[in-house]
């Protein structure tokens, strides 16, 4: 009944805690962007199916395709940093027999610096990681949505998230979200300015660190805050040098 999905890219240190509590699942499929470690060794061994395709810097593209290898009515994915708990497993078990339902929301828990955060801007993450194969597409490369039809729930249990042991480990995946977003924005018609690049940044920081009560999270709430501006920083800066260069071509 239930197929997961997994796209990776160079994940040997994590890939086997993602899929060793996948056992509730009639298979596993990782997509794999031609990683350069033993991430696809790792996976075959815990008789993951591995199909290889280049992400090309778009994420939603890369979950279709993992949508279109899915061999049963339900497909749930997840990130090779993510995990499933026991109550988690056995709440999706329960609600793919629902028949009133195209597809279903997780919370997710993030874990940054051995702290769990509930507040800021990751305590009101929701995510629909759980539908029906048939029910919808994933849109957009980056930030990807999946757009599906029909009526949709919230699971109780959460997803666990475990991401960027390392601070350098963030800024690197910051820089990279960040020039694939622009890309993303320009493509929307988004353009930026001077109010967007100073001015956003410090509204998105206040927002989820003061109103958001991220500041509750200590010292690790504070220093996520303060990275997650910086990509707003980056996003609007590099969008304002592309209109900028274009303008004086």
């Amino acid at each position: 009944m239930l197929s997961t999905v997994i796209l990776t890219k160079d994940n040997e240190l994590n890939i086997a805690e993602c899929i060793k509590p996948l056992d509730f699942s009639d298979e596993i499929i990782i997509i794999d962007d031609f990683s350069g470690d033993k991430t696809v060794a790792i996976a075959k061994k815990l008789s993951a199916k591995v199909f290889k395709r280049k992400l090309n810097d778009n994420f939603a593209a890369q979950r279709n395709f993992g949508l279109d290898k899915a061999s049963w009515e339900w497909v749930l994915f997840l990130d090779p940093d993510e995990r499933i708990s026991d109550n988690t497993a056995a709440e999706i078990l329960i609600a793919i027999k629902e028949e009133n339902y195209a597809g279903f929301y997780f919370k997710r828990n993030d874990y940054f610096a051995g702290k769990l955060l509930s507040h800021g801007e990751v305590g009101s993450v929701r995510l629909l990681r759980l539908g029906r194969k048939d029910a919808g597409r994933w849109t957009r490369r980056i930030h990807e949505t999946w757009n599906i039809d029909g009526s949709k729930a919230e699971l109780k249990n959460p997803i666990m998230h475990y991401p960027h042991p390392r601070i350098s480990d963030f800024i690197k995946n910051i820089n990279y979200y960040a020039s694939l977003h622009v890309r993303e924005n320009m493509h929307e018609g988004k353009i930026s300015n001077i109010f967007k690049i100073i001015f956003y940044p410090k509204y998105k920081f206040i927002k989820f660190y003061f109103f958001k009560l991220g500041f509750l999270d200590g010292v690790a709430g504070f220093v996520y805050a303060v990275i997650m501006s910086l990509h707003s920083f980056l996003a609007w800066s590099n969008i304002w040098l592309i209109q900028r260069n274009t303008l004086h071509k």
